[in-house]
């Protein structure tokens, strides 16, 4: 088995085919050793970080471009080049390495165009790198939509965001306060020779100072900790949760916010975890497990529903919308291939539809908490300013200042502020006597 040949695969399958890397990563390496599996990982991740700078230094190389089936060997280039700049592989190793694999993808007439290809990089490398700093997709490694949008959005940090979108995340950790409080974990992770550091926003959060595989996490296995970055955990604590409330986490997946909402408060009356992806409502189902936790499951579209709603209002909505993920570029670098400048739109007009379609949920006196994982201003605080202005019933709550910035309305989280990802929130407080009942509901889903 070739590692470059299978992380080849995988990046055609990401970038060509439109899955998800986490997803083809997961299906992919299940037959691979541990340590194959994490070679292949660090060469897909790395490769898909940098596939901007990647293939402008390819069109330098290449005489005309790879088609049909030959466009694998693209692939296998740009992963010869990631290591040739990025890994401590000795040159020799990964370009013979590289040459093997086109062997292995049956393409062994493309041997000597991939020995020539980055041997001709290493002869240039100096001089292509020098150039490529001239060119600005190349320069910060993002699509030339992304850079626009980020620039115009945030002039003053699109450089800095970029910077931090390209450097390698932390693995933040949630330690569970049903079993211990943050100061005896990280106690437990020096006895066992791991530095960690907490987080400064966040009160069950901790900063590992290497990242490891989570199973070997104390007390993982058994739900004493979890992986979730410390912005995601800001969630639990802005929702101000009592006892006796009902909860939606709406687009609840994969349930990293549902699970702490149980943590921080054992005494909710009930969470429903809604979801309309099935497979990823699986995953809400064993985060559940795994931290002996409970909440009401349901499959269904939150934009649409009368086809899943029992009629009994909330007390608190968590809407996690979906997003362009724009600002978790530096833990899901396949954004950069599979996002589109289109998608900022379209994504918006969803998330518009979602909460017109949920407010009518939420009980008077009760509080909606939006959120994304995005830094644009369209999904965010523009977003919050149309529903609010259309809204009368509605209006914005105060979030703490200690983290992020203001803008229009809510705060947010550039990527790599106090460790954390880049994030938006949003609370909505609905003004008491405002309608709740199901007929309400129903004229407003077909807004």
């Amino acid at each position: 088995m070739n590692q470059r040949a299978v992380a080849a695969e995988i990046l055609e399958a990401v970038c060509d085919g439109g899955h998800s890397l986490g997803a083809v990563l997961r299906r992919r390496c299940r037959q691979l050793s541990a340590a194959d599996a994490a070679l292949v990982q660090e060469m897909c991740f790395g490769t898909l970080r940098w596939q901007p700078r990647l293939q402008w230094l390819l069109q330098q190389l290449l005489r005309k471009p790879l088609k049909g089936r030959d466009r694998t060997v693209r692939w296998l280039l740009l992963l010869g080049l990631y290591q040739l700049l990025f890994m401590r592989v000795p040159p020799h190793a990964a370009v013979a390495e590289t040459v093997a694999a086109a062997v292995a993808l049956d393409r062994a007439w493309l041997k000597g165009l991939v020995n020539g290809v980055l041997r001709n990089f290493q002869r240039r490398r100096e001089d292509l790198l020098r150039r490529c700093a001239d060119d600005e997709v190349a320069a910060h490694a993002h699509p030339r939509w992304f850079i626009g949008l980020l620039r115009e959005a945030w002039p003053g940090d699109w450089q800095a965001i970029l910077a931090a979108n390209n450097r390698r995340p932390p693995l933040a950790l949630r330690v569970n306060r049903r079993c211990q409080d943050r100061a005896a974990y990280l106690a437990r992770l020096a006895q066992a020779g791991l530095a960690a550091r907490p987080l400064a926003h966040a009160p069950d959060g901790l900063v590992l100072e290497q990242a490891l595989d989570v199973e070997k996490l104390p007390g993982f296995a058994e739900g004493q900790v979890s992986v979730q970055d410390g912005a995601a955990q800001l969630a639990a604590g802005l929702l101000d949760l009592r006892p006796g409330q009902r909860v939606l986490d709406a687009c609840a997946a994969p349930g990293g916010k549902t699970c702490h909402m149980l943590e921080a408060q054992p005494a909710l009356e009930e969470v429903v975890a809604l979801d309309v992806d099935r497979a990823r409502l699986a995953r809400v189902d064993e985060n559940l497990r795994r931290l002996n936790l409970r909440a009401t499951l349901l499959r269904g579209d939150a934009a649409e529903p009368a086809a899943w709603w029992d009629g009994r209002p909330f007390d608190r909505i968590l809407l996690d919308a979906p997003c362009t993920a724009s600002g978790v570029v530096r833990r899901h670098p396949d954004i950069k291939c599979l996002r589109r400048s289109g998608d900022v739109a379209s994504l918006a007009r969803l998330q518009g539809r979602l909460l017109r379609a949920l407010w009518p949920l939420l009980k008077g006196g009760g509080m909606l908490l939006y959120a994304t994982c995005s830094v644009f201003p369209e999904e965010n605080s523009q977003q919050l300013k149309d529903f609010l202005a259309a809204h009368e019933d509605a209006e914005p709550l105060p979030l703490p200042s200690s983290w992020g910035r203001a803008v229009a309305v809510g705060r947010q989280l550039l990527p790599g502020e106090d460790d954390m990802d880049g994030f938006y929130y949003a609370v909505i407080g609905k003004r008491r006597g405002a309608p709740e009942d199901g007929h309400e509901t129903d004229r407003k889903s077909e807004d």
